[in-house]
C-alpha cells in the first residue's frame, strides 16, 4: 500500500492500481490527482536509470471523447508545449498511446496547486499576479499570440517563493487559428470570458479576464465551484464589495482585467504587467477623491465633464483649471484611467492612454 494526495488529502493507493510504463521508460510514484468525469488522471513518476522525476497525464478514450478527434487535441497541445520555452511552464518530455489511452509526459515542478485550500495576503496576491502575467506576455509575444484559455485556481501553481506556474494547455489555441464552433464553450464556467461564453474572437484580453476572476477568489478565500457567488445580477464582480480591504488603485486595476466589454480591457498581458508594476499598493486608504472616482459608472461624456468639473472645484476651491499636467481634471481622467468612457479620442488627448 502507498500514500497518495488527491485533491489535497492523503489517502491509500493500492500499488497494483498503478499502471506500468516500464516498457516506456518510466515508474509511476503516486497519483496525483484525477477528473473522472473528463476521463483524465495525473501520475508523479520516475524516469527510470535516473533520478529525473515527470509528470504523467492519462486521457481515456472510453470515458472522454473516444475517436480520433481526442488524440488531435492532445496533438494541439503537445504542439503548442513544443513553441514553448518558459521556465514557469513545464515543458513538454514525452508522449505515448495505450488501446483506449494517450499519455502525456511533462516537467514535474515542486508547487501545489492553487486550486487547494490556500490563504495569502493581499501583497502575495499581487506577486502571484506579476508571476503569471509575465508567463502570458511571454504567450502574447509567439507568432501568433497563443491563448490559454482555462486560466483558473487549478490550473496555477505556486512554490514557497511565491512564482506561479501555468500548467494545462488542453484549451489553449493560437490566436488565428479557427476554433470549431462546439469548442467556444470549452473553459470554466465564472473564468470564461463574455467574448468566448458568446462565440466572439478571442484577444490577448481574453486571459486577462480569467486571470482577474482567479485573483478575485484568492482575495475573497472563495472555491473555484463558488466562484458563482462572486457574480452579481448582472454578470459582474462588484469588486469594491467583494474585497473592500484593498486601496482603490488595485482596485481599479482589478476591475479592468474583469471588465466585461474586451475593448475596456487591458489590451495584452504587457501593459497590465506594466501598471501593477508601477507601485501599486494593494492594502491601502480611500481619499475623498478616490472614493468618488471608484463609485463612477460610465456614462456619457458630459456627465463625466460635470464631474470632473465637480472634483475640481473641491480640490481648487472657485477657479476651474485646465487640462494641463498637474491639472486636477487630468488627475481625475488618469485616475480612472478613461474606464468604460466612450469618448476615446478625448481620453488620449488629456491623459495620453490609450482605452
Amino acid at each position: 500500500m502507498e500514500l497518495g494526495v488527491q485533491n489535497g488529502q492523503k489517502r491509500v493507493i493500492p500499488l497494483n492500481h498503478h499502471p506500468d510504463f516500464s516498457k516506456q521508460g518510466y515508474q509511476v510514484i503516486t497519483e496525483l490527482g484525477r477528473n473522472s468525469e473528463a476521463g483524465r488522471i495525473t501520475y508523479l513518476a520516475n524516469v527510470l536509470n535516473s533520478n529525473q522525476q515527470v509528470v504523467i497525464k492519462e486521457f481515456c478514450f472510453t470515458r472522454a471523447s473516444a475517436d480520433l478527434s481526442g488524440v488531435k487535441v492532445y496533438q494541439r497541445e503537445i504542439e503548442i508545449l513544443q513553441k514553448l520555452n518558459h521556465s514557469r511552464i513545464p515543458r513538454y518530455i514525452d508522449s505515448f498511446e495505450i488501446p483506449g489511452f494517450f499519455y502525456l509526459v511533462q516537467e514535474y515542478k515542486n508547487a501545489p496547486s492553487l486550486g487547494l485550500k490556500r490563504s495569502f495576503h493581499p501583497e502575495e496576491i499581487k506577486q502571484i499576479a506579476l508571476s503569471i502575467l509575465e508567463i502570458l506576455v511571454d504567450l502574447q509575444k509567439q507568432v501568433p499570440p497563443i491563448i490559454h484559455r482555462d486560466i483558473k485556481p487549478e490550473n496555477i501553481l505556486v512554490d514557497e517563493q511565491l512564482n506561479a506556474y501555468l500548467v494545462d494547455f488542453g484549451l489553449a489555441r493560437m490566436q488565428d487559428a479557427k476554433i470549431a464552433l462546439s469548442s467556444f464553450v470549452a473553459g470554466t464556467p465564472g473564468f470564461m470570458p463574455p467574448e468566448e461564453q458568446f462565440g466572439h474572437a478571442l484577444t490577448e484580453a481574453s486571459d486577462l479576464y480569467s486571470l482577474g476572476a482567479t485573483l478575485i477568489c484568492l482575495l475573497t478565500n472563495t472555491r473555484s465551484v463558488d466562484i458563482g457567488n462572486l457574480i452579481d445580477d448582472n454578470y459582474r464582480f462588484n469588486v469594491q464589495k467583494l474585497v473592500p480591504q484593498i486601496s482603490p488603485h488595485f482596485r481599479s486595476w482589478l476591475m479592468r482585467m474583469v471588465e466585461r466589454n474586451r475593448k475596456r480591457r487591458y489590451a495584452k498581458a504587457s501593459v497590465a504587467l506594466k501598471t501593477l508594476q508601477e507601485a501599486i499598493e494593494v492594502v491601502g486608504t480611500a481619499t475623498k477623491i478616490d472614493t468618488l472616482v471608484s463609485t463612477i459608472k460610465p456614462r456619457k461624456q458630459t456627465t463625466v465633464l460635470g464631474l470632473a468639473t465637480v472634483v475640481t472645484l473641491a480640490v481648487v476651491g472657485s477657479t476651474l483649471v485646465s487640462c494641463q499636467p498637474g491639472g486636477a481634471v487630468r488627475q481625475f481622467l488618469k485616475a480612472t484611467e478613461c474606464q468604460g468612457f466612450d469618448f476615446r479620442s478625448s481620453c488620449q488627448e488629456k491623459t495620453g492612454h490609450e482605452d
